[in-house]
């Protein structure tokens, strides 16, 4: 009779090796290895087992069914998941500790009135969930079940019994599959649990919502071997010193992963921001030098953000440059840019730079804002006030040319601006606006952005 396999698999990059290690070949963690049974195949070495199976099709004769999305009282997490949960679909929610997924997968329990969800706890007991369910719902309903345990055989039993709508795991670190030696958490663990409530998920067209934290590594729940799993992966992020949060999609099979949903963390919980661009422009300062207004874009949402930058003498033989909220690395080429293009010695200045509000800006479209705001800086003349900017900077210096033009001059007006920046390539994009109660400036250089905004304002003062 053929005999368990044993393996040991490294915890922090799932490297499997034969015997133990004490230093992972793979990714050089010391002791890190943890022993795991599997059991043996049992197809004899050498030969072919025929399984009965499908033909293969043509993909013109599947018939396409279009699944009914399950909506929630909570339209950011709708705009996140593509519009609604997808009926079998199991979905990873990750964060840091404490940043409040628990909170949000209560309020979504609490939205969905027509649906019975099971909220299975490993983490906290039966009272300590119905204490936050008291705070976050004016009125707990009973289709809202709890069960607290860890074990997934007992709990695989629960689900044949019980006739769930959605199946909320939190956390799935806690979880443990008795047949593993390992311990809750480790690689083998998670990958166990996730496959078996992806098989439950797909058998019974149940959606699963598994709630993972964050590794000292910044990985959700392990190193990336539930992420390749599940169907979607939402990572809740904000800073601790904030109260807001934003929700991302970083891996959606059904919908888009340049969505976000912004939330406001309140004693009752969270609060959607319908007007994330007043909120995160609430508290800037029109008169300072080095602040410049960006029209990003989020997914399909236009956002108004304040992008600063405060340039000053470095005291050390190597100039400091720091980045908050935006990629060091193109920070530093606009550094390179603005010196080689614009004749700015900023060689033996500091520069740091920050998106205000705890938001993280990757669009390159933020560059020409941000290179505004350097120079701003630099020179001590305030950006105009009324003015937003939007525009990516190119190695030689060039304006080159953004996408949804329309939207972001829509936002910019809606919020009152006079004027907005853009790439002269994206005018044929803006005859639609043309009329409208805002200021199309276009600019082809790096050079004629700071004298229609820093030179010009320069000569008011």
């Amino acid at each position: 009779m053929p005999r368990d396999l044993t393996l040991y698999v490294c915890q922090a990059c799932a490297c499997e090796s034969a015997r133990w290690l004490g230093r992972c070949p793979n990714c050089g963690e010391w002791n890190t290895f943890v022993e795991e049974i599997r059991a043996h195949a049992t197809a004899a070495k050498g030969t072919r087992q025929k399984h009965p199976g499908a033909m293969p099709i043509p993909i013109t004769d599947v018939e396409p069914i279009a699944e009914a999305r399950i909506g929630t009282a909570i339209p950011e997490l709708d705009r996140v998941l593509g519009g609604g949960i997808v009926p079998g679909s199991v979905v990873l929610i990750g964060g840091d500790p404490g940043i409040g997924k628990s909170t949000l997968m209560m309020q979504m329990a609490a939205s969905l009135t027509g649906q019975t969800v099971l909220y299975i706890t490993g983490e906290e007991s039966l009272s300590q969930v119905r204490l936050r369910a008291d705070r976050l719902m004016p009125k707990p309903h009973e289709r809202v079940l709890l069960l607290a345990e860890t074990n997934v055989d007992t709990i695989g039993q629960i689900l044949e019994k019980a006739s769930a709508d959605l199946i909320i795991v939190d956390s799935m670190q806690t979880m443990h599959h008795p047949q593993l030696e390992s311990a809750p958490g480790t690689v083998s663990q998670v990958r166990e649990i996730t496959s078996h409530f992806m098989r439950y998920a797909k058998a019974k067209g149940v959606p699963v919502f598994l709630v993972g934290h964050m590794t000292k590594e910044g990985v959700i729940a392990g190193p990336r071997v539930v992420e390749h799993m599940v169907d979607a992966v939402l990572l809740f992020e904000g800073e601790r010193h904030y109260a807001y949060r934003i929700l991302r999609a970083i891996k959606n099979r059904y919908g888009s992963t340049n969505e976000i949903g912004i939330f406001e963390m309140h004693d009752t919980g969270l609060r959607e921001v319908s007007n994330p661009s007043a909120v995160f422009l609430a508290e800037r300062r029109p008169d300072a030098s080095g602040s410049a207004v960006v029209a990003a874009m989020e997914g399909t949402r236009p956002l108004l953000v304040e992008v600063q930058a405060l340039v000053a003498p470095t005291s050390y033989g190597v100039p400091q440059r720091t980045a908050t909220g935006f990629d060091g690395r193109r920070l530093q080429m606009l550094l390179a840019v603005l010196e080689k293009r614009a004749g700015m010695r900023l060689g033996q200045y500091d520069v740091f730079v920050n998106v205000a509000g705890g938001v993280r800006v990757d669009e390159p479209a933020a560059d020409l804002g941000m290179a505004l705001a350097i120079a701003s800086s630099l020179r001590d003349i305030p950006v105009s006030a009324d003015a937003a900017i939007v525009g990516e900077v190119g190695l030689g210096g060039e304006i080159r040319t953004i996408h949804h033009i329309e939207k972001r001059i829509a936002e910019a007006q809606k919020l009152g601006f006079r004027q907005l920046i853009l790439p002269r390539n994206n005018a044929p994009q803006t005859r639609s606006a043309q009329g409208a109660n805002i200021a199309l400036k276009e600019v082809e250089t790096i050079d004629e952005a700071l004298r229609v905004l820093l030179r010009g304002a320069g000569e008011k003062r």
